[in-house]
Formats: structure tokens, C-alpha cells, sequence
């Protein structure tokens, strides 16, 4: 026979229950992280300005697929725009993407390993520069990605990939929405940032500018 005492101890289970459940839920939910973006502005020594502006930025952490603490996944979105602005300026290309590292602070935006200054008209980036985000990295290792393949026949036919976006005119931009980050491999903490890298050519000078984004973790 159930008294007011017998009611109270069932309540209190029940409570515990469902906190409990609510616990569970929210370690496995997806963490969305709205990140500041930025903004930079430089003038070539030709006197061409050249604004770059990373808007929009933002990352969903989901609990790994693996299942493991060496397996990290995310989803990033963002726009890149660009602007130039000056005689004979005419157009350039834009190339985004993420560095990744594993035990390593990537805030200063200098990593071995990821794009650092630069990425040539060719598509040619720093060691480790690659399309695409499923990446394995070790302790005390960074590595980039860029956001666009595009897949378009070579002077003789065959297939080649560039990782860039071509603008004519004044202003060009590059916008992705969820974009694959996948790790593997990495024990320890883990970070990631994006970065915007502009080449802009005139009639007389030929200049990369970057943007670097926010550092975030990815756990």
C-alpha cells in the first residue's frame, strides 16, 4: 500500500531517470559554434587595395561517428568575399580552406603544414595542402584542406583539379555550407581554422593576401 512517503521516493527515482536521459542527450548532441569571421584590407605596392571578408562563419561539432576519442567530426559554413579596387586591377582568384591540427596551436596562423602566405595560380600550397576534409593526423601535426575541387580539362584533354574560384572585375566571392571535417588519429585536443587566400595580379605587380579566421577546437 502506497503512502506520501512511497510517492516521494517514486518521484525522486523518476526525476533522477530523466535527468539521467537529459544528461545522455546532450553529450550526444550536435554543438553548433558561431565563429567572428573577419576582415583585412591591404594595399599593393602599385597602389591596388584589396579587401577580403570572411562572413557568416560557423561550425557544428557531432559526437564522433567512430565512436573513439582519436575521431573527431564537424560540419563548417562560410562566404568569402573579395574586392579590389585600383587602375589595372582586374579580376583574381580566390582559394578557401581549413588548417587542422592536432596538439598544436594553429592561432598564429604560421603552421608546418598548412598554407602560410600563399597559394599559387596553379593551385600549389604549402606541404600537406589537399581537397578535401577526411584528414589523420597525429600528435603535434597540422595539415590543410581547400574547399573547392574544380575538375576541368588540362591544355592537352586530360582531367585536372583546381582548388580556386576565378572572378573577373572588381569583387569575386567563394560561399560554403556544411563542409566536411573529418579526423582520424588524434588523441589529443584538436583545432581548426579557416582561411581566405586572394591572388591578385595587375600590369605591374602579382600579390597574395590571406585572411585567416577564428581558431575554434573540434574536441
Amino acid at each position: 500500500m502506497f503512502n506520501r512517503k512511497n510517492l516521494l521516493c517514486l518521484s525522486s527515482v523518476a526525476t533522477a531517470v530523466t535527468l539521467g536521459l537529459l544528461a545522455t542527450g546532450a553529450a550526444n548532441a550536435d554543438t553548433f559554434v558561431p565563429l567572428s569571421g573577419g576582415e583585412l584590407v591591404k594595399t599593393l605596392s602599385d597602389g591596388t587595395v584589396v579587401t577580403v571578408h570572411l562572413t557568416g562563419e560557423s561550425a557544428t561539432i557531432s559526437p564522433s561517428l567512430g565512436s573513439t576519442p582519436v575521431h573527431r567530426n564537424a560540419w563548417v559554413s562560410g562566404s568569402a568575399q573579395v574586392e579590389v579596387a585600383g587602375e589595372g586591377a582586374d579580376g583574381g582568384l580566390i582559394t578557401a580552406g581549413y588548417v587542422v591540427g592536432c596538439q598544436v596551436d594553429i592561432a598564429g596562423g604560421s603552421v608546418s603544414g598548412g598554407v602560410d602566405g600563399s597559394v599559387s595560380s596553379a593551385g600549389q600550397g604549402a606541404a600537406g595542402a589537399n581537397t578535401g576534409g577526411e584528414l589523420s593526423l597525429g600528435p603535434g601535426q597540422a595539415t590543410s584542406f581547400y574547399i573547392l575541387d574544380r575538375e576541368k580539362a588540362d591544355d592537352f584533354g586530360a582531367e585536372s583539379h583546381k582548388p580556386y574560384n576565378v572572378f573577373a572585375g572588381a569583387s569575386g566571392s567563394v560561399t560554403w555550407a556544411d563542409q566536411t571535417i573529418g579526423l582520424s588519429g588524434c588523441g589529443g585536443y584538436a583545432q581548426a581554422r579557416a582561411f581566405v587566400n586572394v591572388e591578385v595580379v595587375t600590369e605591374s605587380v602579382t600579390s597574395w593576401v590571406t585572411l585567416w579566421g577564428q581558431p575554434f577546437s573540434l574536441g
